[in-house]
């Protein structure tokens, strides 16, 4: 009797081990067999399976948890029979019947997710769906559901000159149209060394709707710096080869010393590439000729101008072993050298704005300012365009971001061309943008998930907490219809910019709701009033 209690004992040691809450499996009731070594059990609860057509409630859950290491150590109850009752941990969220979307490809499944985070991706069962303890369920039947999406390229200023835009707006526009994390970097207040960084992370704490990370930039007299920023947090540093937004541009030699340097820790870089010499000399002869029409613009900052920084910059990466991404790549040509560079072996990467997609370069000389960004919109025809689209599907163009930089009206209007502001929105349209271009079959659905979510994410160290629809990761994710069919306005615009040049353009599909770790921060295109981002430490700050 005495061996029998010690043995009863053990075994219930033995399940205390298995189910503990930390192991992700809860036990809700057993009773344990006479002979739990013997394995007629085991073999009797499968003849019940069969006899019943129901399979045990621990092979219901292999497909919902989805987990080896919870298998591995279930595997003592297999010998205990079929009289355990085993169960999930409660969840906070699941977001059934809708479609999910990855990189991969989609599938019908339920996402269930517990204290900010992804815990379960699959298929509901009829015969298992009371197995999940769920507080609450979005019904997401004709839906998409998609990770959030990633924005590493854009401009907030703030601090800085906030009546273009500042961080609670900028990110409201960001949640609304279901990117919920962003990168981001400000011209008129660089981060140049880590005070710098602390100073704006103290700013900006309870400022963002979604998760944000920062870039500094990269000054020619600060580059033995570089390390400690890295080191302090920052996602990566950006760089420029000609001055603009009165951030110094760095020379062939300067950015060789700087490349090295930030390879030296393994650091990422974005490159905005336009030659100084090029720029600056048609600066000069344009001036010189009293020229202040809207074709400045395209002869100031040329198609040589940046093809000539791209070769630089590229074989330069090339040569030093530096993680590098060329800046908002305009056209083909750009295009080809980073994949040529990139097939002799550098680490580079071509990021795409919807701008060198949609905008042509007759709108430049039609509406001056409001089409004036850097490098200038290239694409002359359709055919032009649609290159374009083939080299994001086919992954030459490697992610894309929006370089948001808005300006109001009033800003745009300010001076002559040389006067006003750099810059467009583009949080407010982006995700529109892409998700009408696969509905209209330009992309698949799934080149949207990579190119504006897990790409951007990999590069740049998020993934897999961020970019990706899996179990361990955030909890951030976006709804899609695509029924709805609309027609973009400025009054569609969240961002302090209030226009955009995508007004008049007819777009399929709709964000109907936006999730951040599993908290819902925009519904129908209405962002939530609390601030719930949180900075996120780049690659460097969390080693």
């Amino acid at each position: 009797m005495a061996r029998r209690a010690a043995s009863e004992r053990g075994r219930l040691r033995l399940l205390r081990g298995v189910l503990r809450p930390a192991a992700g499996l809860y036990l809700r009731g057993f009773r344990l067999p006479p002979h739990p070594a013997r394995r007629r059990n085991t073999a009797a609860g499968r003849a019940d399976e069969r006899r019943s057509g129901r399979a045990s409630p621990l092979r219901l859950l292999r497909p919902v948890l989805q987990d080896r290491g919870l298998r591995r150590r279930a595997r003592p109850l297999l010998r205990l029979g079929g009289r355990v009752t085993l169960v999930p941990p409660p969840v906070d969220l699941s977001i059934e019947g809708g479609t999910v979307v990855t990189a991969a490809g989609r599938a019908r499944a339920d996402v269930h997710i517990r204290d900010g985070r992804v815990v379960g991706v699959g298929p509901r069962r009829p015969d298992s769906a009371s197995a999940v303890d769920t507080a609450r369920i979005v019904d997401a039947a004709g839906l998409y559901v998609l990770p959030g999406m990633v924005d590493t390229h854009l401009h907030l200023m703030d601090p800085g000159p906030t009546e273009r835009e500042d961080f609670p707006t900028g990110t409201a526009a960001a949640a609304a149209r279901g990117v919920t994390t962003v990168v981001e970097h400000t011209h008129g207040h660089p981060i140049r060394e880590a005070a710098d960084l602390v100073t704006k992370r103290r700013h900006l704490d309870g400022r963002a709707n979604v998760d944000y990370g920062l870039a500094a930039h990269v000054w020619p007299d600060r580059i033995d710096e570089l390390g400690e920023l890295w080191r302090a947090g920052v996602t990566y540093f950006k760089i420029f080869t000609c001055t603009t937004h009165g951030v110094p541009g760095l020379d062939p030699a300067i950015l060789y010393r700087a490349f090295e340097a930030i390879a030296a820790f393994r650091g990422s870089c974005l490159v905005h590439c336009e030659d100084e010499s090029l720029t600056a000399e048609a600066e000069r002869r344009l001036r010189a000729a009293g020229r202040a029409d809207n074709a400045v613009i395209i002869e100031w900052r040329s198609r040589p101008a940046e093809l000539v920084a791209v070769q630089v910059a590229a074989l330069l990466a090339r040569l030093t072993g530096v993680r590098a991404t060329i800046a908002h790549v305009s056209n083909p040509s750009v295009a080809a050298i980073v994949a040529a560079e990139r097939s002799a072996g550098a680490d580079l990467a071509a990021e795409a704005c919807p701008q060198y997609f949609l905008l042509r370069e007759h709108e430049v000389l039609e509406h001056g300012a409001f089409r004036k960004f850097t490098p200038p919109a290239r694409a002359r025809t359709a055919a032009d365009e649609e290159e374009m689209w083939d080299l994001l599907r086919t992954g030459v163009l490697s992610h894309v971001a929006t370089d948001h930089a808005p300006a109001t009206r009033e800003h745009k209007t300010e001076g002559d061309i040389w006067d006003v502001h750099f810059g467009l929105p583009g949080l407010d349209t982006t995700l529109p943008l892409l998700l009408d271009a696969a509905f209209r079959d330009k992309i698949a659905l799934e080149d949207v998930v990579r190119v504006y979510a897990e790409a951007p994410a990999r590069r740049y160290g998020l993934y897999p907490a961020k970019g990706h629809l899996g179990v361990g990761a955030d909890a951030d994710l976006v709804l899609v219809d695509p029924a709805p069919e609309r027609v973009l306005t400025d009054g569609d615009v969240i961002s302090k910019a209030g226009w955009t040049p995508y007004a008049g353009r007819s777009v399929r599909g709709a964000v109907v709701a936006t999730y951040l770790r599993g908290e819902l921060v925009a519904e129908h295109g209405v962002p939530r009033r609390e601030l719930l981002g949180r900075f996120l430490p780049g690659p460097g700050g969390r080693a």
